[in-house]
Order: C-alpha cells, then sequence, then structure tokens
C-alpha cells in the first residue's frame, strides 16, 4: 500500500498530513508533478508538461489497495476502477456510486464556460480543510490496514 499523490494542484499542507500519516503507517508517499512544481518527497515522480501526464503517471503508479489524492474528478473515476481509494484535499472521499454525477456536473459546467457563461472558482482554503482531511485520510488508512 502507497499514497500517492496529484501533487500539480495539491496544497503543501495536505502534501504535509500525507507524509504525517504515511509515516505513522509506515507506508510510503509518491508524488507526482510536472516540473513547474517544486515538490519535496522522498518518492517524487517530475513530467512533462502537457495537459494529463500527470494524471497518466498517476494512474499507471496507483494499484488497487492504494490511496490517491487528487481533485481532478477525472482522475479519480481512473483510478476508483483500478480499485484506488480516492480523497479530495478538502477531506471527501470520492465514492463509485457518486463519481458519475461529478462528471456530468463538470461536463455541464465546462459547456456553461465555454459559451461564455462564469462559474465560482474555489473557496480559500481554510484550516478546518486540513483537519477535514486529516481525518478521512486517517480513516481510510485505518480501513485498509485492518483488512
Amino acid at each position: 500500500m502507497k499514497i500517492v499523490v496529484d501533487a500539480d494542484a495539491c496544497p503543501k499542507s495536505v502534501l504535509e498530513i500525507c507524509i504525517r500519516a504515511a509515516r505513522d503507517y509506515e507506508i510510503p508517499v509518491w508524488t507526482v508533478a510536472s516540473f513547474n512544481h517544486n515538490i519535496v518527497s522522498d518518492h517524487h515522480i517530475v513530467v512533462g508538461n502537457s495537459s494529463q501526464e500527470a494524471d497518466i503517471k498517476v494512474v499507471n503508479l496507483a494499484q488497487a489497495g492504494d490511496v490517491a489524492v487528487t481533485q481532478d474528478w477525472g482522475l479519480a473515476a481512473m483510478l476508483l476502477g483500478k480499485g484506488v481509494k480516492c480523497i479530495n484535499p478538502l477531506g471527501r472521499e470520492f465514492n463509485p456510486s457518486t463519481i458519475e454525477f461529478l462528471l456530468e456536473e463538470r461536463e455541464v459546467k465546462a459547456k456553461f464556460r465555454r459559451g461564455g457563461g462564469r462559474t465560482k472558482g474555489p473557496k480559500k482554503r481554510s484550516p478546518e480543510n486540513d483537519e477535514q482531511f486529516e481525518t478521512c485520510l486517517q480513516e481510510i488508512l485505518k480501513v485498509i490496514k485492518n483488512h
């Protein structure tokens, strides 16, 4: 088991939480990001700057029983299909039964934006987001380790 982090858009605090939790459970953390990012990690893979390069590497690296951290719904859908537990940086676990709805919602919003519409961006990150992420990650790791 390992934690795989899509580090291109991962907040530093989330990466720090992953590293601490991994030490507690004696599992490795792998990070993947384009060369545009300065990531400090024991197991870091640098990829090119193409639009899906990091995502493809994460999918190839992750295996059933791993935990992945990403905010990319499309990547989460692919990882769930491989038996990987997925969590976003806000501490919400992606669920196989709801991922299709999220992907449809993403497509509707993208179509709206292509037509000239505007959608809200994400809210500013708060300390509560870090707490929620850590709680969710710990719960997932406990369940996996106990099986």
